[in-house]
């Protein structure tokens, strides 16, 4: 088995578009989320969200350059200049051995199909909204979702295989493990990999709403509350997280700033309902410690942990379970922290962003914090680092996810020394 390292970091996010900016931005505690915009959601009971305020530039792309596409390509090339590909470009690679694989979705496009007459933003009672999905089954489809990886395989020059990944809050992750195992395997030499996604539309919050599973607190900086006793649900963010995984001597030979080493990844289904985790949270100890099996690394040596941490009352009681299942004992000695309390939640996307910020947590030695974690729930008791960044020497961590469907993924990574 091949070694896979991160050679490339790109990103957009309500908290900005460069990697830098975002990363002392969370380390400041200052949160992306605010009000709605892109819509009127004054009639709206939910008027929040990780909203980034503008799109970044989109280069000329093939597809309709919805808002999923516009982040895909701005984080994939920002990436792509971080690996320093760009500089150099890409005459020395073998352009059939790199890869595209991402998580996204595109939601939106389909809503902007819909008649004035079918959606009137003034009703949005849920047998409103159950009539549109039954009259319009194809808003459900994900149509066209191959649009986004074939875009950023056109736009980089990547021949290799061109996949996206659609499951929910865990595609990203899903896509990362999956762009991992191909290289690792021998398949591929170097990869775009993460996820991007904007559901941050009327149709989308509505629906999120309707299903119990957002924040109805109307205050745009407290309303994301991970872990926190008097948390209510999840806000609802958008945008992209992108990273150039690569073989490590193919890395090596081209003379690449290595920031972080993969070292494993696990995936498994609750085989549960729909929108619920399975009760005892099996699920997610399965898909835990395949990751840590995969990575050939006790649980004792994970120092730092990535959490889903959506703030459902559901989510954050049955991954706490879940973490203290699958680390033992060492999890009360895990920092564990969700920058979901500063972005909202990225859905298809969420995973690319989070382990970006894993593996600048390694590279940095600073663990980001879990805003507004002010009323402790005696179920959810591990360390998970409420409020302010914490200075911390950690050589491996883990990014998590859980998604709709039944859905789990992890990643594992360890810190660079040059070795």
């Amino acid at each position: 088995m091949r070694r896979v390292v991160v050679t490339g970091l790109g990103l957009a996010t309500a908290l900005g578009y460069e990697v830098e900016e975002v990363w002392q931005a969370l380390l400041a505690g200052r949160s992306g989320i605010g009000f709605i915009e892109q819509f009127d959601s004054r009639s709206f009971p939910v008027r929040i969200g990780g909203e980034i305020a503008a799109p970044p530039p989109c280069e000329e792309a093939r597809a309709q350059p919805n808002r999923t596409l516009r982040f895909a390509l701005w984080a994939a090339r920002r990436a792509f200049q971080d690996a320093g590909l760009e500089t150099a470009g890409i005459a020395g690679i073998d352009r059939r051995r790199a890869a595209v694989v991402l998580g996204a979705g595109l939601f939106p496009v389909m809503e902007d199909r819909l008649s004035e007459d079918m959606f009137d933003g003034e009703d949005l009672s849920t047998p409103r909204h159950l009539g549109i999905c039954r009259e319009k089954p194809e808003i459900l489809s994900q149509q066209n979702l191959a649009s986004v990886s074939g875009e950023v395989s056109a736009r980089l020059g990547f021949g290799g295989p061109s996949l996206t990944v659609q499951s929910a809050c865990t595609s990203a992750t899903q896509a990362i493990g999956e762009a991992y195992q191909r290289i690792r395997r021998g398949r591929a030499d170097l990869a775009a990999t993460g996820g991007a996604d904007s559901m941050m539309s009327m149709f989308c919050v509505a629906g999120f709403d309707q299903l119990g599973a957002l924040s109805r607190n109307p205050d745009p900086r407290t309303a994301s509350r991970p872990f926190d006793a008097r948390r209510d649900g999840f806000v609802l963010g958008e945008g992209a997280g992108v990273l150039i995984l690569e073989e490590l001597e193919h890395a090596r030979r081209r003379g690449a700033r290595i920031h972080a080493e993969v070292i494993g990844y696990g995936s498994s289904s609750d085989a549960y309902r729909f929108t619920d985790l399975e009760p005892e949270g099996r699920g997610a100890v399965d898909c835990l410690e395949a990751a840590l099996r995969s990575a050939g690394v006790p649980p004792e040596a994970v120092g730092y942990v990535n959490a889903h941490g959506t703030a459902t009352p559901q989510n954050d009681r049955l991954e706490t379970l879940a973490l203290k299942r699958a680390f033992g004992g060492h999890a009360r000695r895990l920092a564990v922290s969700s920058t979901k309390s500063q972005l909202g939640h990225l859905i298809c996307a969420a995973g690319g962003v989070e382990l970006l910020v894993t593996v600048l947590a390694l590279q940095r030695g600073v663990l980001p914090p879990t805003l507004n974690l002010e009323s402790p729930d005696p179920e959810c008791d591990l360390d998970y680092i409420p409020n302010e960044a914490r200075p911390a020497a950690v050589s491996v961590a883990l990014s998590s996810s859980f998604g709709f469907g039944g859905q789990n993924a992890a990643v594992v990574a360890r810190r660079w020394e040059g070795d």
